[in-house]
């Protein structure tokens, strides 16, 4: 039996539609390139290379993208109940402020078995309350979710930088930070462990939270294709009206989804605070909410295309450093306008090229006419 009109397979909609945007991104850096007189192919072998070309390279590369995992499924699990989710930004700078907390508290008395699952559970914890107010509002006040979102990443961002200037710096710092963990408050760098093995790396800020946002993958697919819950919630996000029909409580849904993304979106102290900077500070989500966005919209809402994706800008995010420091003319303005680009593709117009392969699928999945003589 043929596939419906308009229906794409799998192969078609995950993973050629995504690498023709690509493409086109690159295409169009390509050109931006050559108008200031550089080679885009000697630019494309220095990205490459600067993202995977030796193994400092590649621990950056897994750092970022260890980001944008968190991040994009927090968009992706909020996306199949209906729900947009921009406050990504926010509760993840959360999240950081109830690791930290926990940190400060209890890294001089506890030792590191019991403070990494205070860690995880307090980084989820503050996370999914900055979405819980969001959710709630969405669901019992009628306030849209985009608004308070990013409402909410602007108070987010104020209060932490209240809390990092007036009550929890460093005494006698001039700069908005506070004290340094003790060790044992560290999440385990990725050479490390392995050096432990006996396999010895170059370091980098790479560190086991990947194995963690991995885990959550997994969590991930079990939750929205293998739980009862996620049923209701891709039955929230398919129609509503038919959810609350079938006896569904939309507004309890809307209400869990947005707390599990929050909670995702939290993940990202683990990576940054409790991994690299040891420390809490400001401005540490860096943009990774919002890339997030687009790293969910280029994986489908899906985990396995999330991480495709999060590799694919991580390898954007170190290889256009490389190419910014090899290359003079190039300038990191520039770097950031390429990934813009990427973004611009494959986020905003993630389904330009879908309504001309749906008409090519469709005449290619239409059977033969059936001619007959007179």
């Amino acid at each position: 039996m043929s596939r419906a009109a308009g229906v794409l397979p799998f192969w078609v909609d995950v993973l050629l539609i995504p690498l023709l945007n690509i493409g086109l991104a690159f295409l169009v850096s390509g050109l931006v390139i050559v108008t200031i007189g550089e080679n885009p192919l000697e630019a494309v072998r220095l990205m490459v290379y600067g993202a995977f070309g030796y193994e400092e390279a590649i621990g950056y590369t897994l750092y970022y993208a260890t980001n944008f995992i968190f991040t994009g499924l927090a968009v992706a699990v909020a996306f199949h109940a209906g729900l947009f989710n921009i406050g990504g930004e926010g509760q993840a700078y959360i999240g950081g402020l109830g690791l930290g907390l926990v940190c400060l508290a209890t890294d001089q008395t506890l030792p590191f078995a019991l403070i990494v699952p205070l860690m995880v559970l307090s980084s989820a914890l503050f996370g999914l309350l900055w979405a819980l107010v969001p959710g709630y509002l969405q669901a019992y006040r009628g306030s849209h979710v985009v608004i308070t979102t990013i409402m909410f990443n602007f108070i987010a961002s104020a209060l932490m930088v209240y809390l990092m200037v007036n009550v929890l710096i460093e005494p006698g710092s001039m700069s908005p930070e506070s004290r340094s963990f003790a060790e044992s408050a560290w999440i385990p760098s990725l050479h490390g462990v392995l050096a432990m093995a006996g396999t010895h790396i170059t370091p980098s800020p790479a560190n086991v939270s990947l194995l963690w946002a991995l885990v959550c993958c997994v969590f991930v697919w079990l939750f929205i294709w293998h739980s009862r819950w996620g049923y209701a919630v891709r039955t929230v996000g398919s129609n509503e009206s038919a959810a609350r029909y079938a006896g569904i409580n939309t507004r309890r849904v809307v209400v869990f989804t947005m707390c599990v993304s929050g909670a995702l979106a939290g993940f990202v102290a683990l990576n940054e605070i409790g991994g690299v900077h040891h420390r809490l500070l400001l401005n540490f989500t860096a943009g990774y909410g919002f890339t997030g966005i687009a790293v969910s919209l280029m994986g489908r809402n899906h985990p396995l295309g999330i991480v495709l994706a999060s590799l694919l800008f991580g390898a954007l995010y170190q290889g256009g450093a490389e190419l910014a420091f090899e290359v003079p003319t190039i300038t990191r303005d520039l770097v950031v306008v390429i990934q813009g680009l990427v973004i611009l593709f494959s986020g905003a117009l993630a389904y330009m090229l879908r309504p001309l392969f749906e008409r090519i699928w469709l005449q290619l999945s239409q059977p033969a006419a059936v001619t007959t003589d007179a």
